[in-house]
């Protein structure tokens, strides 16, 4: 770090970096800056000149203070330190002259505009602009983009602040955006009119400062001030992505992201963003009882009742889903060990080791991507399994670090060496691996688990690390797999031990799997899914916006979800109904509230009481084992059909089919 620089900011003298720009100098003093181009998070465009402020003693004009840095400042004729004043009559008068130049072609939209109520040009028209305009002239109007069903232009409102352009650039890496003609025609638009392909392109609606950008589904149906505002944790993939879920009444309206810095920053992929017509559909709303082959409905007790009498006495087993909460897991693992079954999470068959927590989670954090110099990708395509930390190692790649992959070659939206698709690369690239000072990472896909030698490829991927002396993070693909590892959902001999023989299996929200003929099968989730169609016994949970829940991500950290809404019909808290089926077994668990079940959970598993801290896991490397000789297969085929939620989406379904016919290979004409 540079030595810091003395600056005075309308009389307040601070030292600040000198590598800082002004408006990042004025924000550490508290003085707010009006702009619309920039973004802490995108590059410098300086194009709006909104920021602009009076540097004293330079010249005549004023500077765009995000365009400037502190060390570009003179000092005094005496020496004193520079000074920025922000708030003089000559910054006043050219900030009304750029909010009057931007409203000339900007048109009387705000009544029927959906940014209404959060639109950064309203606020800052109304703190820093005039009443009035000189401008009689006609406005200009624009042709709308076909951007796809996620986002919906009105390009008459745009100011062409570029924000849109940069993010897919920079953060999304699709180069399909740009700014086309000079002046009174110059507009934002896609090259050639192309779709943007990217699995992240609703961040670009929250990015817009004005309404040209705005959401398709959420459009026309709500007011900011009509919505009830929650804070919580994404489960569409196991990143833990921080986001805001605002209601009406009982229905999910939209779903934002929060900045987190750890996390996801401020990004969301569209899957998480846009699965919310999921919520509404093909739910369950009521239990369910199979007699001579159908299913009809029935009452809470004789369903609870009837559960309980086919657990009794028998071997069960209990499955754990992928977007089930910590405490729900930890539930129904003493719920089931009480009848003396067993209980598996690892539902794919993941050969993730039980107890060794650097081996299942790793050592690495998510944010250790950024200061990364190599980064090993192991069986992995993180542009599907997590597209919000595929675009923190574009980050790392565009400041310079070296990505290299074993496993399908696929566009992951930056360059990076391919070291080949078997486990011969991956035998080669720990042969001549060397220690080095640089940060390093390796990251390991479910792909490269799943199969008979998961075991060995994590423990050639473990000694890599002790090589290197990289970090390891485990990229998971279920939100619930690492806070449920962590209770010990886990049976020796992974799934097959723990199912072979059982006469009765809970599946709680597992809907991933084909359960074979002869068990029979109570099932426990939200949506009418796979699950629900092989149940004997269904019982209707409650899906992720509708109870609270602790869910532990992909670099183990524990995050608090909360209740944005509640669950439709008589559907109940996922860790309710097993502690009233606890009671009909007579063998009730020792908790009656969530409260108790958090507390019982944290004193049998401490750190998951240390919410939002990421543990230091102790390093176990596993004993080496012998590769087999396959290919590494992605773990992910279709990316936005993953879990119940998403297929119960029509939007999902939607993008599917684009994707699909985007990569399916032309022909050619005869």
């Amino acid at each position: 770090m540079s030595q810091l620089r003395k600056i005075i900011i309308d009389g307040n003298e601070i030292e600040v970096p000198p590598e800082m720009t002004l408006i990042q100098a004025c924000e550490e003093v508290g003085i707010e800056i009006p702009r619309f181009c920039y973004h802490e998070r995108l590059s410098i465009a300086g194009n709006c000149r909104m920021c602009l402020v009076e540097v004293v003693g330079g010249p005549p004009k004023p500077a765009a203070s995000c365009a400037m840095q502190v060390k570009d400042l003179r000092h005094g004729p005496e020496g004193q330190p520079p000074q920025v004043r922000t708030n003089s009559p000559m910054v006043k008068k050219a900030r009304e002259g750029v909010m009057e130049f931007l409203l000339i072609n900007h048109p009387l939209d705000c009544p029927i505009c959906d940014q209404g109520g959060e639109c950064d040009l309203q606020d800052q028209a109304m703190a820093y602009g005039v009443d009035f305009s000189r401008f009689r002239e006609p406005k200009r109007a624009v042709e709308d983009l076909q951007l796809g069903p996620l986002v919906e232009t009105h390009m008459t409102r745009c100011i062409s602040c570029t924000r849109c352009v940069r993010f897919t650039t920079e953060v999304a890496g699709v180069q399909v955006m740009g700014q086309t003609g000079r002046g009174e025609d110059a507009e934002i638009t896609t090259y050639l009119g192309a779709l943007i392909e990217s699995e992240m392109v609703g961040n670009i609606v929250d990015l817009c400062p004005v309404g040209a950008l705005v959401s398709k589904p959420y459009s026309f149906t709500a007011r900011p001030w009509e919505l009830t505002k929650t804070e919580t944790i994404d489960v569409m993939d196991a990143l833990g992505s921080n986001i805001r879920v605002d209601t009406k009444g009982r229905e999910v309206m939209r779903i934002l992201p929060r900045n987190h810095d750890g996390v996801n920053e401020e990004w969301l992929s569209d899957k998480s963003r846009y699965v919310w017509d999921g919520l509404r559909r093909q739910r369950l709303d009521r239990p369910y009882i199979r007699e001579n082959g159908k299913l009809r409905p029935a009452s809470w007790p004789e369903a609870l009742s009837a559960a309980a009498a086919a657990m009794k006495g028998k071997k069960v087993a209990g499955l754990i889903g992928d977007l089930v909460s910590t405490e729900a897991a930890y539930a129904l693992k003493l719920l089931i060990e009480g009848q003396d079954g067993t209980v598996e999470c690892r539902t794919d068959g993941a050969h993730l080791p039980a107890g060794n927590r650097s081996a299942y989670v790793g050592t690495a954090a998510i944010e250790d991507i950024d200061h990364a110099r190599r980064i090993w990708l192991i069986g992995t395509n993180p542009r599907h399994e997590a597209p919000v930390l595929n675009a923190r190692i574009r980050k790392a790649w565009l400041h310079g670090a070296d990505v290299a992959l074993v496993g399908e070659a696929q566009d992951l939206t930056y360059d990076y060496t391919h070291l080949g698709t078997d486990r011969a690369a991956l035998e080669a690239l720990v042969g001549k691996a060397e220690q080095s000072d640089a940060e390093s990472l390796v990251i390991v896909g479910q792909g490269a688990l799943r199969e008979a030698d998961g075991a060995a490829v994590l423990a050639k991927a473990m000694a890599l690390c002790d090589k290197t002396g990289a970090r390891l993070l485990v990229l998971h693909l279920a939100a619930s797999r690492v806070g449920a590892m962590d209770v010990g959902c886990v049976t020796e001999g992974g799934i097959k031990a723990a199912t072979e023989g059982a006469e009765v299996i809970y599946n709680l929200g597992a809907d991933e799997i084909e359960i074979a003929q002869g068990a029979y099968v109570i099932y426990q989730g939200s949506h009418g899914d796979r699950g629900a169609h092989r149940a004997d016994i269904i019982l209707p949970g409650s899906a992720y916006t509708e109870e609270p829940g602790l869910f532990v991500n992909t670099e183990g950290r524990p995050q608090l979800a909360l209740r944005a809404g509640f669950a439709p019909g008589e559907a109940k808290e996922n860790w309710a109904i097993l502690r009233a089926l606890s009671g009909e077994l007579s063998e009730p668990l020792p908790f009656d509230s969530l409260t108790a079940l958090r507390k019982h959970l944290t004193d049998a598993v401490p750190h998951l009481g240390e919410i939002d801290q990421v543990p230091e896991n102790e390093w176990q490397p596993l004993e080496p084992a012998t590769l087999g000789k396959a290919d590494f297969r992605n773990a992910v085929e279709d990316h936005y059909l993953t879990n119940p939620i998403a297929r119960a989406s029509s939007l999902m379904a939607e993008l599917s089919s684009m994707a699909k016919a985007r990569n399916a290979q032309p022909l050619a004409a005869e």
